[in-house]
């Protein structure tokens, strides 16, 4: 079994998602008392959003890049970036380690075409909404990507920075994420992308019409899978 390396702490609300995820879907595979080899570094998450807000991606990237390093001198043998929003830095974090990094978006993206999605709704933080990662992504696949409407967007954006991230999941936010999702699908979403790991911790296949893809279990899932490989 190869060693996974998670730079996580972004939030460690997620991170806690990520490991249990890890160590479950190992056990499912190989049996009896298995769980994952990891290394994980966690951040202090009020450091980075600070470094969101200000727009310093760059400050940003050569954090979670030095990080990385760290981890592979740990003993990584393959690294993932456990947060959609800080993919943003994702070439900064990919060209500073020689081992293999699992891209989150990628991995969605194949699996979204897979689905035979065509128009993809996308929840997540402001700067994933807005941002160019999951636009690439599925555009390599022919792909649209559907943002919420502002309104919309900016109820998502608070209720992951003002609860989720702090623990709090509320039927409240539950029931507002069911009615953004369901005006994504009414403009001709036939998916929504749950671009924030905090949000699986909210949402799930019960809550919408059209396929939810989880993207912290799918990066889980190709993470096992790498590390499992011959």
């Amino acid at each position: 079994m190869r060693t996974i390396g998670l730079l996580g702490g972004m939030s460690w609300e997620s991170s806690a998602e990520y490991y249990r995820l890890l160590n479950e879907l190992v056990r499912e595979r190989l049996g009896g008392t298995h769980s994952a080899r990891c290394v994980i570094w966690s951040a202090d998450f009020a450091e980075i959003e600070a470094l969101q807000e200000a727009g310093d991606w760059d400050a940003a990237g050569a954090l979670l890049a030095g990080a990385a390093r760290g981890l592979e001198g740990a003993g990584a043998e393959l690294l993932l970036l456990g947060t959609n929003t800080m993919h943003r830095v994702a070439p900064q974090v990919r060209a500073a380690v020689g081992i293999p990094f699992l891209h989150l978006g990628e991995v969605t993206a194949a699996a979204v075409a897979a689905a035979g999605v065509r128009r993809a709704g996308l929840l997540g933080t402001a700067y994933t909404m807005s941002g160019p990662l999951y636009p690439e992504a599925l555009g390599a696949h022919g792909i649209e990507v559907l943002a919420p409407e502002p309104g919309d967007a900016a109820l998502v954006h608070r209720v992951i920075y003002d609860e989720l991230v702090r623990g709090v999941v509320s039927d409240a936010a539950r029931a507002a994420y069911r009615e953004v999702i369901a005006r994504l699908e009414a403009r001709g979403a036939d998916g929504v992308i749950l671009g924030c790991t905090e949000i699986e911790l909210l949402v799930g296949p019960g809550d919408a019409r059209v396929p939810l893809f989880a993207t912290t279990r799918l990066h889980c899932e190709a993470a096992v899978d790498a590390a499992l490989a011959p």
